[in-house]
């Protein structure tokens, strides 16, 4: 090999050992792209408790009258251990029945079994809600106990096996029934009831959208007549 040939294989492999050592030393730009976020969802999930928008009307899930993880920590269970099933009913014109909503909560695991059952109902007025409540607490056995939660009138029956709260607020009746089963310190079943009520009683019956308001046509003056 002459020695020109020899020189400048020796500039070429300067230069690519010069290319290496740029490379490993050169600085890599990462390009990060933001990411993005978005406005929390609003309104209440179905199956939570909560004032959903109703326009008035009951809650069609049960979770929003009693939310199934509440009823447990109120009787003690584990976590998950509640389930709830919500059956819709019809309308009873012949007694003024506009809505019903039955909720069925269960029990898994050691408390296996109906852990509480919720019937509401709303009617054309309180008139008729008052009239289908006499009716049937009028027809209920048992030790009858008459109560009063908060301004709602309640009838509470004890049963060897079972407690039944029976309460009218408004244009709605709600029915509770505890049968016997796992219970914080024993408390009474009848405590129990009174305290769903509480909870339940503010879901139910939120205020009703207020009728419109027609304002009275202003009345228009005559002319003034100069005096004669």
């Amino acid at each position: 090999m002459g020695g020109g040939t020899r020189a400048g294989a020796v500039r070429l492999l300067v230069v690519l050992m010069g290319l290496a050592a740029a490379a490993g030393c050169a600085r890599v730009d990462v390009e990060t792209t933001a990411v993005p976020t978005f406005a929390a969802a609003t309104g209440t999930a179905s199956g939570e408790p909560g004032e959903a928008d109703r326009n008035g009307a009951l809650p069609t899930e049960c979770g929003e009258l009693l939310a199934a993880a509440d009823l447990g920590a109120l009787l003690g269970l584990p976590l998950d251990s509640v389930t709830v099933r919500t059956t819709i009913g019809v309308p009873e014109p012949s007694v003024g029945r506009t809505e019903r909503v039955a909720c069925r909560y269960s029990g898994t695991g050691s408390a296996r079994g109906t852990l509480l059952d919720i019937n509401t109902a709303r009617y054309t007025d309180a008139a008729a809600a008052a009239a289908q409540w006499e009716k049937n607490t009028g027809v209920e056995d048992g030790d009858r106990r008459d109560l009063a939660i908060g301004a709602a009138p309640a009838v509470l029956f004890d049963r060897s096996r079972e407690s039944v709260l029976m309460v009218t607020f408004d244009d709605d009746t709600l029915t509770f029934v505890l049968p016997e089963g796992p219970r914080p310190g024993d408390r009474p079943r009848g405590d129990v009831l009174v305290d769903l009520a509480l909870r339940v009683l503010p879901v139910v019956g939120p205020p009703r959208p207020a009728e419109p308001v027609v304002p009275s046509p202003t009345p228009t003056e005559g002319p003034a007549v100069a005096a004669g």
